[in-house]
């Protein structure tokens, strides 16, 4: 199995699949350094859209070594799960905090309105 061979801040060697015609995942290959400091620029929202392009990208390497024979189809599969689960999770966390803010702005407009949440009336 093909694997990264950009070394991480902890030492150890990177785990990525590496991008076609690279040593290097996406993450450490220099050629996807432009794309990936603009996204890290945009911050916020955008942060959770980076995220999802970063596992899409992944993905599509991952798929890549499975068809070039340098990845395992069980491998792949078990990664592909992983990835999903991965998705789960950051649309999880979306819906928790566009609740939280759905809230915080609903309690801002009853406070407006004179609402008194204590005892339910206006």
């Amino acid at each position: 199995m093909a694997r990264c061979s950009a070394i991480t801040a902890k030492g150890a060697r990177c785990k990525g699949v590496p991008v076609h015609g690279s040593e290097l995942c996406a993450a450490h290959d220099p050629s996807t350094q432009a794309r990936r400091r603009t996204g890290a620029r945009r911050g916020g929202r955008s942060r959770g859209r980076s995220e999802i392009a970063e596992l899409r990208d992944y993905l599509a390497d991952l798929a890549r070594a499975v068809r070039a024979g340098e990845l395992e189809p069980k491998i792949g599969a078990v990664v592909n799960q992983i990835v999903n689960s991965q998705l789960r999770a950051l649309e999880l966390e979306r819906k928790i905090a566009e609740q939280a803010e759905i809230e915080a702005r609903l309690d801002a407009l009853e406070q407006m309105q004179g609402y008194d949440a204590g005892a339910a009336r206006w």
